[in-house]
């Protein structure tokens, strides 16, 4: 099995220009693109640090991803357990998961994470295991959950600025999550009570951005805080531990992102074509999916398509022949394999088209 290689070079001419230094007031911070991963500011982001109720991020999206959203909780004797903030529900309280999830993640209450463990999972122990085995599965090395809350009195939660940036990437893709994180106002009648929660995220009301996140603090890991934006097709988080001004910090680098970034379609799969190839001539190339990457104006010279085709002497339909790979300057950024479509068609083919066409 012999190998082609064919390049593709560059998308563009260079077009430099100078960008102000960025800096934040934060221990840990980054800014990352939320569907390319692609960290686009970061400062001290693998350093571990306590994360407080951002760890709640987690705890709402097992709720989410566990089905049962919309089963009734009632409420018992083990939310006396629960302590600092809180939506205040009281044993025997009915509300629906999802009621819970909106408590956790607008008003950050501790109650409600309590009562989402122990509705989930039976008991809080063996939903602090779920939440490290789907920090283990996002990729989070750095991450280590002992309480579904974030508070650190007793062991508490322990992360990186990028593994949230991660967490909240894997998260934001999930409608209900995201429709509960971007929520302003949420209202709610039980059997025993009706609330009015407001969501403790400012930047939703002074940012016009802003799409959803999730506040923290606590004395030890001090404010935390995570936020997302869209704006001209791009999606970015981000993640600030032990900032005293996060709200103005997270503005700042997501105007940075929105000004000196845009996403370009680098692989187009319906166009998709391979030049210079004169092995597989008499068939179709193609690739599954599409590919759009954020880079700013002067790297569009930096982008190369590099090109890897097997001569397979058996030319099955659909079968993969290769692999198209994006670099940026010299780092693979991203792999979409080729494949080989058959376009002859057989006798009986050929007359049920020709029926569908008369």
């Amino acid at each position: 099995m012999k190998k082609i290689i064919i390049l593709i070079v560059g998308i563009s001419m260079i077009f430099s220009y100078k960008v102000k230094a960025l800096s934040t007031n934060a221990s840990s911070s980054i800014l990352m693109d939320i569907d390319s991963k692609r960290i686009l500011y970061g400062n001290n982001i693998h350093d571990i640090r306590s994360v407080a109720s951002i760890s709640k991020i987690m705890t709402a999206i097992l709720a989410i991803e566990s089905g049962k959203l919309n089963n009734q909780v009632i409420i018992n004797d083990s939310i006396n357990k629960a302590y600092g903030s809180g939506i205040y529900v009281k044993v025997g309280e009915k509300l629906t998961l999802k009621d819970l999830v909106y408590g956790l993640m607008l008003r950050s209450g501790n109650d409600a994470a309590l009562a989402i463990a122990n509705y989930v999972a039976k008991d809080t122990d063996e939903f602090v295991k779920l939440m490290n085995k789907k920090a283990n599965e996002i990729g989070m090395k750095n991450t280590t959950f002992n309480n579904p809350s974030g508070l650190d009195e007793e062991k508490g939660n322990y992360s990186t600025a990028y593994d949230m940036a991660l967490l909240m990437s894997y998260a934001y893709k999930n409608k209900d999550f995201k429709k509960i994180i971007g929520t302003k106002k949420y209202t709610l009648k039980t059997n025993m009570n009706t609330y009015i929660w407001h969501n403790k995220n400012k930047l939703l009301n002074s940012y016009k951005y802003c799409t959803g996140g999730k506040t923290g603090f606590t004395k030890k890991a001090r404010r935390t805080l995570v936020t997302t934006a869209s704006n001209n097709n791009l999606n970015l988080v981000v993640v600030t531990l032990n900032d005293g001004d996060d709200w103005n910090d997270h503005k700042k680098l997501f105007e940075y992102g929105f000004n000196n970034y845009k996403k370009y379609k680098i692989l187009d799969k319906i166009n998709f074509k391979v030049k210079n190839d004169k092995y597989y001539k008499k068939y179709k190339l193609y690739i599954k999916n599409n590919y759009n990457y954020p880079i700013k104006e002067e790297e569009k010279s930096n982008i190369l398509i590099k090109i890897e085709l097997q001569k397979n002497r058996k030319k099955k339909n659909n079968a993969e022949v290769g692999k198209c790979n994006v670099y940026l300057k010299n780092k693979k950024i991203h792999s979409e394999s080729i494949y080989l479509t058959n376009n002859k068609t057989n006798f009986f083919q050929n007359i049920r088209k020709w029926i569908n066409n008369v």
